[in-house]
């Protein structure tokens, strides 16, 4: 079993369904208004590992999504063993107000 291939062609897949989604209407808000629903709703507070997957579920996003915000440097784990925001996290809210 080819593993790569496979988690490509989910990225691929989940892709295509986020295209199929705008592609019905404005009726959901896409990717930029739920990061922003997101940060705003996560603020300046420390999150759990579980805290943090149920937020970016809530906004649409996979929980697995963290994982990638924190390779970006948009979540640092703290070292009380929260997840933060960084700066650059609050920088990208403001720039879109």
């Amino acid at each position: 079993m080819d593993v790569a291939r496979i988690q490509a062609a989910l990225r691929l897949l989940a892709k295509g369904l986020e295209e199929l989604a705008a592609g019905l209407g404005d009726a959901e808000p896409g990717e930029d208004e739920r990061t922003a629903a997101l940060i705003e709703e996560w603020g300046e507070r420390g999150l759990s590992q579980s805290e943090a997957s149920a937020l970016f579920r809530k906004h649409g996003f996979a929980p697995q999504t963290a994982g990638g915000w924190a390779r970006g440097e948009w979540i640092a784990l703290g070292e009380d063993g929260l997840r933060y925001l960084t700066a650059k996290s609050h920088e990208w809210l403001g720039e879109r107000r």
